[in-house]
This record gives structure tokens, C-alpha cells and sequence, in this order.
């Protein structure tokens, strides 16, 4: 029953454009070249920044992406799409954001979109982004330090599902990011099985900055999912919520471009110390006590019930898991067995079973119930 459940929503997530808007053709020189199948312009095919490739995935699908490259960037941006766009649409975008945040680009097709083989699924759709991303580190030598996850609508399932596993990733956008796919359809305050895309489960274990994004008036995903997603991050960034902005129309509006660009600056200048201490500001744990710290360093119980101290050794005894001080003014071991003896003046008594002998600065006890000697 689960199974068919989340057949049927896969149904209302994936919606690929038919006929795709482009095809893939090997040039002359064996490199990949982009033919336009529509009325759309295609991607430039003599432009140097563009590298189209054909990944392979664990599910046995081959899937199309594009990489923009630029020799200005720092930073690589892996742009997950929407669930009704293929790349052929989506280029001229690519190419802004390139220019414009200054950054390599990478954005690729899902199983059964555009000109990727396979069926769109959640679960193909992890298994894209994972090649994808394998592709960057073997290909292009991109570690996850110097990689934003970008995830538009439905995107926002495959980026968080690899951004809980990039424990040092620098950053994450979420572009009218969803909370989870039933919860698009209805609202549910429980995770049920059979619900896709628990973005909901997922955000709580991406460990870098988030940033959200989402217009106020969309009717596709609420503005309550992007909300939702940035309360419950670790390390929310500022967000934008965009006045009057849909689902699809967000890049239209200047603020856009303009917050996507501080945040990319940001994260360019962000020292791994940096985001320690921000992490640590935002635990805002409170300050431990001396009396406590001093017995946390002694390894002692955080019992405050102490025994009497030795007068000249300021170590006190636990009187819960009985750990002896460390200091060595006061204590030596006795001849006849392993309890130690105070050679100082204090008030720390030993008793040996052994010898019978009651041992303190003040003279030897004879016996159990002996007389005192001296």
C-alpha cells in the first residue's frame, strides 16, 4: 500500500518536458555538443565555458549535465531544478548566475528528463546528485569545502539529501524548497512512510549555512514550507522572503540576485575558525562554574558532597565515587599493604587490614578497637 502511495505521489512531483527541449549529439572533435529540439534556442555550441557530459549513475541511468565554467570563481554552485524545466530551458539562467555570483556552475537533468534515459523517482534523483557530485571531485577536483548546493522546488530533496551527508559543505540555498512532498498536497503535521522528499527529517542534519528563498504569494509551495525549513535549520542565514513573488517567476525580482551575491561573498570569506565560533554562539551554552570545572578536570562526579580535605592539599575526596587527590603532598603508600598513609597533618585516616592498624599524622591506632600509641 506504501509502495503504491508513493507511486502516486511520484506522479504529482515529476513533470518533464515533453518533447524535451533539447538532444545530445557527439561533434567531430568526439566532445559533446547540444542540439535544440524546439522553437527554444539551444546552448551556444562554440562557447568554451560550456562542457556538456553524460554521467553514469548507480541506478544504471545516464543522465546529461552542463558545466559553466569561470576563471574568476572561487566557489562551485550544483543547481538542483524544479520539476518542469529540463536544461535547454534552464541555460540562459545558468549563464547569469555564472557571471553574476562569480561562480563555476554545474546543473544537470534528472532520470527521464530532457535528454537523461531512466524514470524520474526520488530514488533516482539521490542517485543523480551523487554522481553528479562524484563527477566534480573526480573531474574537476571540487571538494564539498568549496561547494553550494542549490535546490529549486522539488530540487530541494536531492540537495538535502546530500548536503546531510557533506558534514564540511560550505553552503546550501533552498529556492521555494519544499518540506515535503504530501505536505505540498495537503497539510500534515506527521511523517507518514509513503510521504516523499522529508525535507523536513533532512534539514536538521546539513551542518553548514542555509539559505532560504521564497516568494510570499506562492501557490504552488507555500511560503509556510520555506519558513518551516529555515526555523528548523542548524545554521540558518538570513532569509528572503520575496514580496508578491510565485513559484517561478523569483528570479525576476532584484532582490534576488542582489542577496544570492552577499550570500556567495560570504560564504567565499568564511574561515572554517569562523564558522566555529558562529556555531558556538549560536549553542549560546552557559558558563561553567570554577567548583565545577575543578572537579570535571579531576575526573571527579559532579557531586558537590565532598569528604574533609587534607588541610594542606586543596583536592577534596568525592564522597560519591571516592576518587583520591592527585596531589602528592599528602599521600604514600603503607608498608604492609596497598591503603596509603598521610604523612602530613590532616585529617585523612587509613585503615589496614592487614597490619590492623588505624594510620594518621597524629600517631598509629593498635587494632580495630586498640589503644592509641604515642
Amino acid at each position: 500500500m506504501g509502495c503504491m502511495l508513493s507511486q502516486l505521489a511520484a506522479k504529482f512531483a515529476f513533470f518533464p518536458p515533453s518533447p524535451p527541449t533539447y538532444q545530445v549529439k557527439k561533434g567531430d572533435n568526439g566532445k559533446l555538443t547540444v542540439v535544440s529540439s524546439s522553437s527554444m534556442p539551444a546552448p551556444v555550441a562554440d562557447d568554451p565555458s560550456l562542457d556538456v557530459l553524460l554521467i553514469d549513475t548507480k541506478r544504471g541511468n545516464k543522465i546529461v549535465a552542463f558545466y559553466l565554467k569561470n576563471p574568476y570563481a572561487r566557489l562551485t554552485v550544483l543547481y538542483s531544478h524544479g520539476n518542469a524545466a529540463d536544461l535547454g530551458q534552464l541555460y540562459d539562467l545558468f549563464v547569469q548566475l555564472k557571471v553574476n555570483l562569480r561562480v563555476n556552475l554545474m546543473g544537470y537533468d534528472y532520470s527521464g528528463y530532457g535528454a537523461s534515459t531512466g524514470k524520474p523517482s526520488e530514488s533516482n534523483t539521490y542517485a543523480d546528485i551523487e554522481a553528479v557530485y562524484q563527477c566534480l571531485q573526480t573531474e574537476y577536483g571540487i571538494s564539498q569545502e568549496d561547494l553550494i548546493l542549490y535546490g529549486q522546488s522539488v530540487g530541494s530533496g536531492p540537495t538535502l539529501h546530500l548536503a546531510a551527508k557533506l558534514p564540511r559543505l560550505r553552503g546550501v540555498v533552498l529556492h521555494s524548497g519544499i518540506l515535503s512532498g504530501l505536505r505540498v498536497l495537503c497539510h500534515v503535521k506527521f511523517n507518514f512512510c509513503f510521504d516523499i522528499y522529508q525535507n523536513i527529517k533532512k534539514i536538521q542534519k546539513v551542518k553548514c549555512p542555509v539559505l532560504v528563498i521564497h516568494g510570499t504569494e506562492d501557490d504552488v509551495v507555500n511560503w509556510l514550507h520555506g519558513n518551516g525549513l529555515w526555523k528548523m535549520a542548524r545554521e540558518p542565514y538570513e532569509p528572503l522572503w520575496i514580496k508578491g513573488g510565485g513559484h517561478c517567476n523569483l528570479e525576476l525580482y532584484p532582490d534576488y540576485i542582489l542577496h544570492l551575491c552577499k550570500f556567495i561573498y560570504e560564504m567565499e570569506n568564511t574561515t572554517t575558525a569562523i564558522r566555529l565560533k558562529r556555531i558556538r554562539q549560536s549553542l549560546s551554552l552557559p558558563t561553567r562554574s570554577n567548583t565545577n570545572s575543578s572537579a570535571q578536570s579531576d575526573g571527579c562526579c559532579k557531586i558537590k558532597i565532598c569528604q574533609p580535605k587534607c588541610l594542606k592539599c586543596p583536592k577534596p575526596r568525592c564522597g560519591k565515587c571516592f576518587r583520591l587527590p592527585k596531589s602528592l603532598c599528602c599521600w604514600k603508600p603503607c608498608n604492609c599493604c596497598w591503603k596509603p598513609e598521610c604523612r602530613l597533618s590532616c585529617c585523612c585516616w587509613c585503615f589496614c587490614f592487614k597490619c590492623s592498624e588505624w594510620r594518621c599524622c597524629v600517631g598509629i591506632h593498635k587494632g580495630i578497637n586498640g589503644k592509641q600509641e604515642g
